[in-house]
């Protein structure tokens, strides 16, 4: 279905006027205040989808331990990947926004010691000098020792998985909550290593195995808290929300610090050039699914909507209006020009990638040992990723924003060396 968004309108009205309107008005930079109120917009869209989306996997979890299955166990993975698409597209509002920073931790946080949650492979160990509940397997275990402390975990509940077990004992590995402790009940370890396929949990772990129904409590309490937490986040970009009303004293910095950190630090360093250094399925994102590649394309998609100013929603919807890009081709309509090709690079690299994951090589296959065409693939979209984070700078300098915009860094990129000390 074709929707004209507030843009398209813009610029019909433009052209329809044109015999009376001079060639600079084309030139005219939107307001910040303008391109502000879109950006919140975007937000909004974007997170109500992702709310959307995980409701319905919330009502395919509800299915699944109601009738454990080949193929509701299917139908709940299948809607666990829907999910993933609206809400990655998102992340793009994290790092310039300092409330949806202190959320996402309880959201999409990785990588998770999931022995804390439930049994693991023998290959996984029975001991980490770092953390004390590597595998204290709270599914199987409803008393755990925390700090010296008892906590009953008789009841597997929301609160529990948030205010006990997340970062429990203060190690960050712990991670109880959000989308990827449901991945992992979902799909259980991938223990393929860099060889083909993802994790391959049966569904009679919620039947006949052993926990079943302290695993599907665990798994129905953290859908419900992802759904709580995305609820959260919806009303925070609402018209009185604090996330939007935070945004004129935060002002155009906050798009360049959010596009620029999850490009730079976040996404071309810590989430692949880590992983591709070391050739470790350990360090993907969604590892358990083999889903990672979906996740890193739609986060490249997520930063070209915030300069473009445009989001199309999961029912097609187009949300459109004054944008970043406008701007930056008010000011400079070659660095404009530059930097939307840029990110239509980098998306298109990132197709390349996902396409060979969808053919049959998997992510995780990808950044191998020894796979020569793999690695090429995966670099050539973190050189994509560090190539517009560098027009992103540029604009940054055009804005004379200077410190006002902090790009996250990484070693990977920046001290590689230091990755194995």
């Amino acid at each position: 279905m074709f929707s004209l968004g507030r843009r398209s309108l813009r610029t019909l009205a433009i052209a329809l006027t044109l015999s009376v309107a001079p060639v600079a008005a084309f030139a005219q930079a939107p307001a910040d205040a303008d391109v502000l109120d879109n950006y919140a917009d975007l937000a909004l869209a974007g997170y109500e989808d992702a709310l959307s989306t995980t409701k319905a996997l919330d009502a395919a979890i509800d299915a699944l331990i109601a009738t454990p299955s080949e193929a509701t166990l299917q139908a709940a993975k299948d809607a666990w990947k829907a999910a993933r698409i609206p809400y990655q597209q998102t992340e793009a509002f994290r790092f310039g926004n300092p409330i949806v920073d202190e959320w996402e931790g309880r959201v999409n946080v990785w990588p998770l010691d999931e022995g804390l949650i439930d049994y693991v492979d023998a290959s996984y160990g029975s001991e980490s000098d770092s953390n004390a509940l590597y595998v204290a397997n709270v599914i199987a275990n409803p008393k755990l020792l925390i700090d010296g402390v008892e906590l009953d975990a008789t009841n597997i509940t929301p609160a529990l998985l948030q205010d006990n077990l997340q970062e429990a004992a203060g190690v960050e590995s712990n991670v109880a909550t959000g989308y990827h402790a449901i991945e992992f009940l979902l799909w259980g370890q991938d223990l393929n290593g860099t060889g083909p396929g993802a994790g391959a949990r049966p569904f009679t772990d919620y039947s006949t195995a052993d926990h079943a129904d302290r695993r599907g409590a665990y798994l129905k309490a953290a859908s419900s808290l992802l759904v709580s937490d995305l609820e959260e986040m919806v009303a925070n970009w609402t018209a009185d929300g604090a996330a939007r009303a935070a945004l004129p004293e935060l002002g155009i910095s906050a798009i360049l610090t959010g596009m620029g950190s999850l490009s730079f630090g976040e996404v071309a360093g810590e989430r692949m050039k880590l992983g591709l250094l070391l050739h470790d399925p350990e360090e993907e994102q969604d590892c358990f699914s083999d889903n990672t590649h979906v996740s890193h394309l739609n986060d490249a998609v997520g930063i070209r909507n915030v300069y473009l100013g445009k989001y199309v929603r999961v029912d097609g919807r187009v949300v459109d209006g004054p944008s970043l890009s406008d701007v930056i081709a008010a000011k400079d309509a070659a660095l404009d020009t530059e930097i939307k090709a840029l990110l239509d690079d980098t998306v298109g690299k990132m197709n390349v990638m996902a396409d060979r994951a969808e053919a049959g090589e998997a992510y995780d296959q990808q950044i191998g040992e020894g796979n020569v065409e793999g690695n090429a693939v995966v670099q050539a979209a973190i050189d994509g990723l560090i190539a517009q984070t560098r027009g992103i700078e540029r604009a940054v300098a055009l804005l004379k924003l200077g410190d006002a915009v902090t790009i996250e860094d990484s070693d990977s990129l920046s001290n590689p060396d230091a990755v194995f000390q």
